[in-house]
């Protein structure tokens, strides 16, 4: 009895060797490609982070107090229960940005209305 060895199929649907050169040529292949669609789009996904970081910026910017106090909280409170639920460091640390954008805001809020107090209080 003899049993007829059938080629091998590559990831593409063509018939291959099966050598690990041709294996590794293929794969390195489809790595290329992959690197080069990734690159092609590439300055249109960064565009439209910067115009949408951009859009929270001003949000941030024209946001009440009370809003920014409550966002703030509410970040403070997604990274705490992460952090405790056993999240990726890098979760948590995502969780913490919006927080720390909004309590900077609140503290430059309130540096810029003492310094203004202060220059009325010394006639200024």
């Amino acid at each position: 009895m003899t049993t007829a060895k059938r080629p091998e199929t590559g990831a593409n649907g063509n018939q291959r060797s099966g050598g690990p050169r041709e294996v590794a040529g293929d794969v390195a292949s489809g790595m290329r490609d992959a690197a080069e669609t990734v690159a092609s789009r590439l300055p249109e996904a960064a565009a439209t982070t910067r115009a949408a970081v951009d859009e929270a910026a001003r949000r941030i910017e024209t946001g009440s107090d009370e809003m920014l106090s409550a966002g703030a909280t509410l970040s403070l409170g997604v990274a705490i229960g992460l952090l405790i639920a056993g999240a990726s460091r890098i979760l948590v640390v995502l969780a913490l940005i919006p927080a720390a954008a909004m309590g900077l805001t609140l503290l430059d809020r309130t540096g810029r209305g003492q310094r203004g107090a202060a220059r009325r209080a010394n006639g200024g």
